[in-house]
């Protein structure tokens, strides 16, 4: 679940439903710039599915009781997240094995690959055999490959830039991660990519990586605290109706 808070509120986005906006930037990327053409259907798969992992995990929410709000993405336990993001890749396979191994890649991305943690690990250990085994097949070549994960990367970015940021966000008031632009390089353009929006729907890119502005779609819910202090987590979230975040970037 992305989490961010308001005064009497929680904004919950679900991790998968930010993953489908991820995929809707991918396929808008100009295919001037698009290395490796031939596998854009499993790359755009790819990044539309790369949080498949968290649909059962954001069907029941949990609290954190340290910060009295709910698990986020970044601070959810450990081995219960690990374990789906497995199932997860998992699930990408059947339909595509180098989709699976783009999001493999992306999960073994956020540890350290010597860890300590058994289960981070054992997490890591199998999906380098997963990863291993997906190499025996025809696969795009290291160029390609290179770039295709960098745009999973940027398209996970710019989705969660849209979802951790409050539409209109001045940019000296952003959170930190995106203030100075995205980490990505891309041959074809002569900078990193920055964003900033320009009112609270608007989302300015530049330089533009896209066939053309165009309209985006996010699935939010507001829960209400005390709705949550009275009901608890897992039917304060099935009672709040979602809403929509309707963003266009140009």
């Amino acid at each position: 679940m992305i989490i961010t808070e308001r005064e009497d509120s929680f904004i919950m986005i679900r991790q998968h439903d930010h993953a489908l906006v991820s995929g809707e930037i991918a396929k808008q990327w100009l295919s001037k710039i698009f290395e490796g053409e031939n596998w854009r259907d499993q790359v755009e798969y790819a990044v539309s599915h790369h949080d498949y992992a968290w649909i059962p995990l954001d069907a029941q929410p949990i609290l954190n009781d340290e910060k009295n709000q709910p698990h986020s993405f970044m601070d959810y336990p450990v081995k219960p997240k690990v374990d789906h993001y497995s199932w997860g890749v998992d699930q990408v396979h059947k339909h595509s094995a180098y989709a699976a191994l783009l999001c493999s890649w992306h999960y073994a991305s956020f540890f350290d690959q010597q860890s300590d943690d058994p289960t981070i690990s054992e997490f890591i250990t199998r999906e380098m055999n997963r990863q291993q085994s997906i190499k025996q097949q025809q696969l795009p070549d290291e160029s390609e490959q290179d770039f295709h994960f960098k745009l999973l990367q940027f398209c996970d970015d710019l989705s969660l830039y849209m979802c951790l940021n409050e539409p209109g966000t001045p940019k000296h008031e952003e959170i930190n991660m995106f203030k100075n632009g995205f980490r990505q390089q891309f041959q074809g353009l002569d900078e990193p990519i920055q964003a900033k929006w320009l009112d609270e729907q608007r989302i300015a890119v530049s330089p533009n990586p896209f066939k053309e502005s165009f309209h985006l779609t996010i699935p939010v819910k507001e829960v209400d605290k005390n709705l949550i202090n009275n009901r608890g987590l897992q039917q304060a979230f099935d009672l709040t109706e979602f809403d929509e975040r309707h963003i266009y970037l140009v």
